[in-house]
């Protein structure tokens, strides 16, 4: 008798399912809507809709029926965590064993293959994640735009909007920063377009977004840039480091996936590598997998098998 496995990535964007069998061979994968949060009927029913929806997909490409299907293990990450999701997934699906977990755990295991390391994840904010051979799980950063989110895209825009307001001043370098910010904003003078990022026109993602500025004038030049691309470097490193230190021995050889936008700037990407190859013992690879193909192998896990996946999509 057949045995399969589901995996599962519930973000804020969309969902991505992985159907797999005992063997580690992905037979079907389906995605859906974004489906973060379970808070009122609506948010509940979008849940569903956005999930059941990714697995029937995978179930349909593996030429199964789902209404006949009952899964060994399914694992299950939510970028908003797993709170209050549990008793909805068990409503919706049959599955021998369950794991409702966050985003960062499947994420981890999928750069990795299921295997100890570290992410580092530099979006819109930064955070780093370790889990060594024992199962510990350690992690640096995350604290959010106003405390912390070092080397993430919303703060590499402010560094550069803080930039733009010293030289407007007179009282910092000059920086085509200013300029590269106001064109690509419509703004009139640096002032005005630090009022327009307090406005509900410009939320965090879309600020971050603007970051893309820094890496151009840098590559154009710019010392201004440069050294802020050098600092957020400097603090991912430090964040990896961090992650790193809590469950890991100085000895271990360990492997570091970075993740996120903030890393297709070479120059930045460059330089935190070598930082955290600095010591030796670490090394930089790109992740194996993305987080759906670590829920699938978290789903092996809880079912005590140690799988190499075979057919799963590679990380973006």
């Amino acid at each position: 008798m057949p045995k399969y496995f589901l995996g599962v990535d519930g973000g804020q964007s969309s969902t991505t399912a992985l159907i797999g069998d005992e063997t580690g061979q992905v037979l079907g994968q389906g995605r859906g809507g974004p489906c973060n949060h379970v808070s009122g009927d609506q948010a509940r029913e979008k849940f569903r809709t956005a999930i059941g929806g990714a697995v029937k997909l995978a179930a349909e490409e593996a030429g199964l029926a789902l209404d006949a299907l009952e899964f060994e293990a399914g694992c299950f990450g939510f970028s908003g965590g797993p709170a209050d999701k549990d008793t909805l997934i068990a409503e919706m699906f049959r599955l021998k064993k369950r794991v409702v977990t966050h985003d960062a755990w499947i994420a981890l295991s999928g750069a990795h293959g299921g295997q100890p390391g570290i992410i580092t994840i530099a979006g819109t904010g930064s955070i780093a994640f370790a889990r060594n051979a024992e199962g510990k799980f350690a992690r640096a950063g995350g604290w959010g735009f106003i405390f912390g989110d070092e080397g993430g895209g919303f703060d590499l825009t402010r560094q550069a909007l803080r930039a733009a307001l010293r030289m407007e001043e007179g009282w910092g370098p000059p920086t085509s920063l200013r300029q590269r910010l106001l064109e690509a904003t419509g703004a009139r003078d640096a002032n005005e377009l630090l009022h327009r990022f307090y406005t509900p026109e410009y939320p965090r993602p879309r600020i971050a977004e603007l970051s893309r500025v820094v890496e151009q004038a840098a590559d154009e030049g710019d010392d201004v840039a440069a050294d802020i691309l050098l600092e957020a470097a400097q603090h991912l490193a430090g964040l990896t480091m961090a992650a790193r230190m809590q469950v890991f021995t100085p000895q271990d050889q360990v492997r570091a996936a970075p993740i996120g936008g903030v890393f297709k700037c070479g120059r930045l990407y460059e330089e935190y590598r070598q930082r955290v190859e600095r010591g030796g013992n670490t090394q930089v690879h790109p992740p194996l997998f993305g987080p759906a193909a670590g829920a699938l192998l978290e789903a092996y896990r809880a079912a005590g098998l140690a799988v190499e996946l075979k057919g799963a999509p590679p990380e973006k």
